[in-house]
């Protein structure tokens, strides 16, 4: 078998529960020599489990944390043990197509791209309803009465629309953003920029991304005939919940959002963010609060018990980010190093490293 010139990077997203799906999903669908690093940011026993048996038969290199991680901690964990010319970012909850990475590939080697996005699906229904194929991003400049204002253009391009209805329009194009559900970088910009800025805890940190390599003269494509989709399910077990309602948190938006405005120079005051602000909570509140509400009424919908929910949730979630606010900061953070050869029955190495 060749050398890879592919690393593979799988991080936590936002649960646990779909862990074996996207790993036999990868190891299905990928064709081209790869090598593997799994972050397993505090995943429950059962797949803690399953994860070190498959690292040991597959061989592939495991950094477990004790504590959940915000998804740039988990990335940056994994981004020093990289060697190879490509590294490509993927979500613990995508389901691959063949073909995927072999087009994405493809795709750079073709177009220099320093980043190369997949067409991105959403749902259980896998690969029918676009998620992204690419978008805009970028910091725009208005000379106003007081100066000179910044502000923030985003734009996604064929959101929620069903594949077959887009199908002709879907080509191979340059753009400004992709997204971390699946994203190939070529490993040389981290020599350059260094690390995934950890202020980043939950949002804009795939923006905050892009503009940076695009700021560096790096170009984005997307990669419509690479095909991946991302299942956003939330199991109600205690694993799932807690990370998921950490992950979302009003505490590590805010901080996110606070910190993104700072670090772009950009007014909180303006629409980009106020949009945000008043949408605090609202993944929580769709996939959480409100279907543990039908539980709990049979089925039934109350408007007025959702209101009345609202606030005890945004109680827990303050208990729960406090709770977890010490892993925030602080580095080098605690984790163990798992690098396997295929069949082993004992790791080849194990480097521990503490706070």
């Amino acid at each position: 078998m060749s050398r890879p010139n592919v690393t593979i990077i799988v991080s936590p997203r936002e649960r646990f529960s779909f862990t074996r799906q996207n790993l036999e999903s990868i190891y299905e669908h990928t064709t081209p020599p790869f090598s593997l690093i799994y972050v397993d940011g505090g995943s429950p026993a059962q797949e803690q489990r399953y994860l070190e048996a498959q690292a040991q038969t597959r061989g592939f290199k495991l950094i477990r944390t004790d504590h959940y991680l915000a998804p740039n901690q988990a990335r940056n964990l994994a981004i020093p043990h990289v060697s190879t010319e490509y590294l490509l970012f993927i979500d613990n909850d995508v389901v691959v197509s063949p073909g995927w990475l072999d087009r994405l590939l493809q795709c750079a080697e073709e177009t220099g791209a320093a980043i190369v996005c997949p067409l991105t699906c959403i749902g259980k229904d896998l690969h029918q309803t676009i998620h992204l194929a690419g978008g805009e991003a970028r910091i725009l400049e208005e000379e106003t009465e007081k100066g000179i204002k910044r502000k923030v253009h985003e734009k996604h391009y064929f959101v929620n629309r069903p594949v077959a209805d887009v199908r002709d329009q879907l080509q191979r194009q340059q753009c400004e953003f992709a997204e971390f559900h699946c994203m190939l970088v070529r490993t040389e910009i981290f020599h350059q920029l260094g690390l995934l800025d950890e202020g980043l805890l939950s949002t804009r940190e795939h923006i905050d991304f892009c503009m940076t390599v695009t700021n560096a003269g790096g170009t984005v494509f997307c990669e419509p005939t690479s095909v991946v989709t991302y299942v956003p399910e939330l199991a109600f077990n205690l694993a799932d919940l807690s990370f998921f309602l950490l992950r979302w948190s009003d505490a590590w938006e805010l901080a996110s959002l606070e910190h993104f405005s700072q670090k772009w120079n950009l007014p909180k005051k303006d629409r980009y963010f106020k949009k945000r602000y008043e949408r605090l909570g609202h993944r929580r509140h769709k996939a959480f609060l409100k279907p543990l509400l039908r539980r709990l009424t049979l089925g039934l919908s109350s408007p007025k018990l959702e209101q009345w929910a609202i606030p005890f949730e945004r109680s827990l979630n303050r208990w729960i980010s406090n709770h977890y606010a010490r892993y925030q900061t602080g580095s080098p953070i605690p984790h163990r190093v798992l690098d396997f050869e295929p069949s082993q029955s004992a790791p080849e190495k194990v480097l521990s490293v503490q706070c």
